[in-house]
């Protein structure tokens, strides 16, 4: 983001969203990637500093998010009721859209071993204490719309925990791209500051962001690929729109593999962003004449409360 525009990249819609789908799908098969695994592990260590136990917690593209994950986040509330929003915005807001994905949410649920039994309905407004989103914000292809759908939900002094790709991610591929002349590698991604910005100005308050990067090593550029088509897919607006061919191929290979350290090693750097918010009391505005709903007058009113 820049200051002139302040809003996440675009990504291309419909290919994320086809994106979303099939990693969905191939989750409920094979198991969400391994970097979303370790990813969401690593970030539910980090509830151990968060004294709120949440009654009630939503897992944000579950499939995805991964099975282990759920199970630990899980174990760190076990008395805790988990909602699933297995395809995100939509599953999360409406009935309907619900019933229509049935088939993935009952394969979803077998796959989380039943962990999730009370969750099949919308999460209604300012009643979720968690919503945990692990390496999904990346690929929404409307983002702002997403953090709303969690401001949404959650309760007061409800708490997100999110986790997503950074800029550096594969930036050893993206400088082949660019060397070669070829399209964008991949598409841009947002940096860490800018998601807390954009958690400021939808509502949440103390956003806590966090960096770190993960570097992987691949014995060869076929297994470097392996890796990154299971991850994710390039969703530039202006990436090639045809088909490579073999040639081309053969010329991306010979370019990877030219990256081999001397251990014989291609490393690929993966940035993952952590953040941290809560959603605080509805701030009443001032004017000659104020209106404010009953659900915001109670949740003033239970403000004064400190946050534990």
């Amino acid at each position: 983001m820049t200051d002139a525009d302040p809003s996440p990249p675009p990504l291309d819609a419909h290919a994320a969203q086809r994106w979303q789908s099939l990693l969905a799908r191939r989750a409920l098969k094979e198991g969400a990637p391994w970097l979303h695994e370790e990813v969401g592990s690593r970030m539910a260590q980090r509830l151990a500093w968060i004294k709120k136990q949440p009654m009630n917690w939503v897992n944000w593209r579950a499939a995805s998010s991964g099975a282990a994950v759920h199970s630990a986040v899980g174990k760190q509330y076990p008395n805790s009721d988990a909602f699933l929003a297995p395809a995100g915005v939509e599953s999360a807001r409406a009935a309907p859209l619900l019933i229509a994905n049935q088939g993935m949410v009952q394969s979803l649920i077998s796959k989380l071993q039943g962990q999730s039994k009370r969750m099949l309905r919308p999460v209604e407004d300012s009643t979720a204490q968690m919503v945990w989103a692990n390496m999904a914000l990346h690929t929404e292809p409307d983002p702002a719309a997403t953090v709303k759908e969690w401001h949404r939900m959650l309760a007061v002094d409800g708490f997100l925990m999110f986790s997503c790709l950074g800029p550096d991610t594969a930036l050893e591929l993206r400088q082949v791209f660019d060397k070669e002349g070829w399209s964008p590698a991949a598409h841009p991604l947002t940096d860490m500051h800018d998601w807390g910005d954009l958690l400021v100005g939808t509502g949440f308050a103390e956003p806590v962001m966090d960096m770190e990067r993960i570097v992987l090593g691949f014995s060869s550029a076929e297994r470097a690929l392996q890796e990154l088509r299971g991850v994710g897919r390039n969703l530039h607006p202006a990436r090639f729109s045809g088909l490579r061919g073999r040639i081309w191929k053969n010329q991306l290979l010979k370019a990877l593999n030219g990256l081999k350290n001397s251990q014989g090693q291609i490393e690929l750097t993966f940035e993952v962003i952590y953040g941290h918010a809560f959603k605080p009391a509805p701030r009443l505005k001032v004017s000659a004449e104020s209106a404010i709903s009953m659900r915001d007058m109670r949740a003033m009113l239970a403000s004064h409360k400190p946050r534990t």
